[in-house]
């Protein structure tokens, strides 16, 4: 995305030399704010830390961001090659904490120090549809359930299986879990066990799986620390996860990450996934060239196209739009298209349609903020857009962000309201629909193009330990 600048270093375990060194004596939170970075292990999951296109994002990683920010110091994440491994290293104090939504167990709390509870998961046990649901724990005694060593999952089959002995799994050191998922959509093993925000995230990638039912009642994340007399680091993040409640801007993260995909629409998400194969290859080259014509990313410009036709391009609306991006006869004019069917013609024209309306956008709305904005009123106009933001600050919100606006969109169909606005009347639902499809078709298309990750450098060295941008 435009205008984001990305100080992060990525260091896996192989490269691990931190923290052993330092002076005992030095608290914690003034060597941190010395040598002028936070380290932070976390994982690479669609909840955690993971790369969208040209932009590292997840949940834990905007949250470490903001942390570290607040200390007025850079974020260096760091990758470590399982769970394991890294409940290791924050015990030894070889980071600063651990972010990487981990449950806060009794057997846990007696190693590592945890923060203030910040959200709370279920556990799930997670099977293929069409093999047949398990009723219970234990019929899955003559299935393979394979999950993640070390996890929470461990603990709570343990203690599972004091009333059912014949509770058997097998503990994977290599895979995490959307890998077991996926080994349970490939029918390799049969069942897995899964946080339920992790079972939302990958819900749209894995459309054959399901939950049979929760094996645990709601747990809660925290980031973890080492446990040490010293707890200046401690109260700083108490201080931080407090700030951010009292400020609404944590419920307002948990919305960013998680508002697209609570509602799950199975067909929907079977049609893409083979249309990705039938379809797509037939438009992908111009998509990417005019993503490069045009300064976005093609994944994003080919859901938007999928969202407007189901990349038909003959596809033709009731209210006469038409085409692969479903385009006005006035668009279609301002954008110099002669034939809106072509599909050539009709992707470079929504992306550079799609361009003008980012640039015209208030200089207040940055980051992915933008997008999002930039695509609802390529749905609904600017104008009605604009009049949404105008109800959203007098409703107390900020009209600059997009959780906020999406909020008071819908508002514009209620006459109390519309009446009161400059462009009048609009199905205000309908922008809030549009982007949270697109977002949900991004993550399809970037799970399936194994190149929208970058390679990452397992032995940096000391003088340049990793880009500046990714």
């Amino acid at each position: 995305m435009r205008g984001l600048r990305l100080k992060t270093v990525i260091i896996f375990l192989l490269a691990l030399t931190m923290l052993a060194a330092c002076s005992e004596a030095q608290p914690h939170l003034d060597e941190i704010q010395e040598r002028g970075d936070l380290r932070v292990l976390s994982r690479y999951s669609l909840t955690s830390y993971y790369i969208k296109g040209d932009t590292i994002a997840g949940f834990e990683y905007e949250l470490a961001q903001r942390f570290a920010e607040r200390l007025g110091v850079d974020l260096k994440i760091i990758v470590p090659d399982n769970l394991g491994n890294m409940l290791q290293l924050i015990e030894e104090g070889r980071a600063d904490l651990a972010a990487a939504g981990l449950t806060v167990t009794e057997r846990r709390k007696d190693h590592i120090r945890f923060g203030p509870v910040y959200h709370e998961v279920t556990q799930q046990l997670v099977y293929k549809h069409g093999n047949g649901k398990p009723e219970d724990i234990t019929a899955i005694t003559d299935g393979q359930l394979e999950v993640v060593a070390d996890s929470s999952h461990v603990e709570q089959l343990q203690a599972l299986r004091e009333e059912i002995p014949g509770l058997y799994w097998q503990e994977n050191e290599e895979l995490d879990n959307s890998g077991l998922l996926e080994l349970v959509q490939l029918e390799l093993i049969d069942y897995t066990i899964a946080d339920s925000n992790e079972m939302s995230a990958n819900q749209s990638l894995f459309p054959e799986l399901r939950v049979a039912f929760d094996i645990s009642e709601p747990q809660p994340l925290g980031w973890a620390m080492p446990l040490a007399e010293d707890d200046t680091l401690y109260q700083e993040v108490l201080d931080f996860f407090h700030e951010m409640e009292a400020s609404g801007e944590l419920d307002k993260l948990i919305e960013k990450y998680y508002g697209h995909i609570r509602r799950f629409d199975y067909v929907d998400t079977r049609a893409i996934h083979r249309r990705i194969q039938t379809h797509l290859p037939r438009y992908q080259d111009w998509f990417q060239q005019a993503a490069e014509q045009f300064d976005f990313s093609w994944h994003l410009l080919a859901a938007m196209a999928y969202q407007e036709s189901h990349w038909n391009p003959e596809a033709v609306s009731s209210t006469g739009v038409k085409g692969m991006m479903m385009l006005t006869r006035a668009t279609a004019q301002e954008m110099e298209v002669t034939d809106r069917e072509d599909p050539e013609q009709s992707i470079f024209a929504g992306a550079g349609y799609l361009a003008s309306i980012y640039e015209r956008l208030p200089d207040g709305i940055d980051g992915p903020d933008r997008i999002w904005f930039a695509l609802a009123a390529y749905n609904i106009g600017l104008g009605h857009l604009e009049d949404a933001r105008v109800i959203t600050e007098i409703q107390g919100k900020d009209p600059d962000i997009w959780t906020d606006v999406r909020e008071h969109l819908p508002l514009l169909s209620k006459q109390k309201w519309f009446s009161k606005t400059r462009y009048g009347y609009a199905r205000g639902s309908e922008p809030v629909r549009y982007v949270q499809n697109i977002r949900r078709y991004l993550d399809i298309l970037l799970h399936h193009d194994d190149t929208a990750t970058p390679v990452i450098d397992t032995q940096p060295t000391p003088e340049n330990p990793a880009p500046a941008a990714l």
